[in-house]
């Protein structure tokens, strides 16, 4: 599948490839110049491939506490949170984000290769009285990163933009479309994201462009971006083989509550995962890469999920799943690439701690 920006990307010079059954642009000027852009000034990213499901009624609420880890209730209107889509044994079958517009309605931004997936799920999950729309496929999504996008976004509309603290979104217009704007921050940077209209999606995307100080960024730096915040990837970090908790250490579930999954989850809160997620730091500038194998000595003690070269910290850094008694801050490891032991120790993360998305 193509985003209705395919042929501006190519025009652009990008290299395409294959990403949750779409083709996006992965770079354009080169990984690194993308996310120094990012981290340093304002990057845009097409991301019309991610899939928006609207859900209103007086039953929402109910099948959205039942369906995700996250609490719900407590949300208040213009405010969106993430979490999990779980299995029944607590495998996890996305990550999401919900936004809630008001009592009875509410949004669901989900991944691009399980939106199927997800989609039939949570269909065949709610009441009878819950109405289920996918807006994917009217839904163009552009998010706009980096310390100085507020100010080079607001050059371009020739207006402020909505005060909106972190997390929190409005319904706006621009250029005449209604759109939605959201502060959530992929990147670890101060940035928005801005939901509109499919057909929109090429104007909104030149005009943004029109200013020479936003510059486009594919999916290489957004996955470094991402990976230096240690922000897990569906597919890399989180999948139906194992409950969140192996990632999260909870974070991102409310026990207090009743949620499909939960007894596996709260098994492994109570006895621990076997493999736990942990932050390595490489001693050098060559990276790790998914499924290449952790030591501990001669002992295999893990897998990394994921792994590169941190631009903003000019070493290489990985995710990975070791055992549990091995997870610790500090402790020595060894990751194998091509067949060399490269020395890595277990560090805390993010690893790039000076991000600016949690600035107020």
């Amino acid at each position: 599948m193509k985003t209705p920006l395919f042929d501006a990307h190519v025009a652009l010079g990008a290299r395409m490839g294959p990403f949750g059954g779409w083709d996006m642009p992965i770079q354009y000027d080169g990984i690194i110049q993308e996310h120094e852009q990012t981290r340093q000034k304002t990057a845009i990213f097409d991301i019309c491939h991610m899939g928006e499901f609207e859900l209103r009624g007086a039953t929402a609420l109910a099948d959205l506490e039942r369906l995700l880890t996250q609490n719900i209730g407590n949300l208040a209107p213009g405010q969106c949170r993430y979490g999990y889509l779980l299995r029944e044994d607590g495998g996890v079958l996305d990550d999401l984000t919900c936004y809630r517009f008001g009592p009875e309605h509410f949004w669901l931004v989900v991944n691009a290769g399980t939106c199927a997936g997800d989609a039939a799920w949570v269909r065949s999950h709610l009441s009878p009285q819950t109405e289920f729309n996918d807006l994917s496929p009217q839904i163009a999504k552009l998010d706009i990163q980096g310390p100085t996008s507020k100010i080079e976004m607001e050059a371009v509309i020739g207006r402020p933009l909505p005060e909106l603290k972190y997390f929190r979104f409005t319904e706006w217009e621009l250029w005449g479309e209604k759109c939605l704007l959201s502060r959530t921050g992929y990147t670890g940077e101060w940035g928005y994201e801005l939901y509109f209209p499919w057909n929109q999606a090429t104007a909104f995307w030149e005009r943004f462009l029109a200013n020479k100080n936003i510059r486009p960024a594919g999916l290489g730096a957004r996955d470094t971006l991402r990976l230096e915040m240690g922000y897990p990837l569906y597919g890399h970090e989180l999948s139906t083989d194992r409950t969140p908790v192996a990632t999260g250490r909870g974070c991102f579930i409310d026990v207090k509550k009743d949620f499909t999954g939960k007894p596996a989850v709260e098994n492994d809160l109570a006895q621990g995962a076997e493999r736990l997620l942990a932050g390595l730091l490489l001693e050098s500038r060559r990276a790790a890469r998914a499924h290449d194998q952790v030591f501990n000595d001669s002992e295999l003690v893990g897998e990394v999920t994921s792994g590169s070269l941190a631009p903003s910290l000019n070493v290489a850094v990985a995710m990975a799943f070791v055992d549990k008694s091995l997870a610790q801050i500090g402790t020595a490891l060894e990751v194998e690439v091509h067949g060399k032991r490269l020395p890595a120790r277990v560090v805390e993360l993010p690893f790039y701690k000076k991000g600016t998305a949690r600035n107020v």
